[in-house]
């Protein structure tokens, strides 16, 4: 029997998008790590939908696959076969090793779950980096409004010379004493 190998924490983390503000992973890439066809994968799923609430698992709307391929993390709505995917949050990816019983999708799920984790805590240890990049960038903002108005006062001050030096060369009339 063909053994495919547990895949590595590196390829599943590019497997792991945000949308409606979780992390998840689609039913195509879990099937194809758990090496079953995604509709096994999805018929065990509603079998079993009391299993997956809705922050555990979602189907993705129409908006959001669009936005997916206009972002090229998929290729076309045909790569789903016609099918709107199914999104795994952490805890819906850890809720099917309970309902795909290999030993398989128990070793993949336990490298799932190690990304996430891995994730996790590499976010929360970068929050104080993240608040400093915050503040850098209302810096930004606000030096460049700064520098736009210090724009708009120097054309305003060409406008007045142009208009005073128009006003000097302009030609007189009137009496003229010679």
């Amino acid at each position: 029997m063909n053994r495919l190998p547990i895949p590595k924490e590196e390829s599943i983390s590019s497997l792991i998008y945000i949308i409606r503000g979780e992390k998840v992973m689609l039913d195509y890439h879990l099937a194809t790590l758990y090496a079953v066809e995604t509709r096994i994968l999805k018929q065990t799923v509603r079998r079993n939908k009391d299993r997956f609430p809705e922050d555990f698992m979602f189907e993705l709307t129409d908006d959001e696959i669009t936005l997916m391929i206009s972002q090229k993390l998929i290729p076309s709505k045909k790569f789903f076969g016609g099918a709107r995917p199914f999104a795994f949050t952490e805890q819906g990816v850890a809720m099917l090793s309970s309902v795909l019983n290999s030993k398989r999708a128990i070793s993949v799920n336990i490298q799932i779950i190690r990304v996430f984790t891995r994730t996790r805590t590499m976010i929360e240890s970068h929050k104080e980096i993240l608040k400093k990049l915050e503040r850098l960038e209302k810096k930004d903002i606000e030096l460049d409004e700064k520098v736009t108005l210090i724009f708009e006062y120097l054309k305003e001050l060409e406008q007045s010379k142009q208009k005073e030096t128009e006003f000097k060369q302009r030609k007189r009339i009137g009496f003229k004493n010679n």
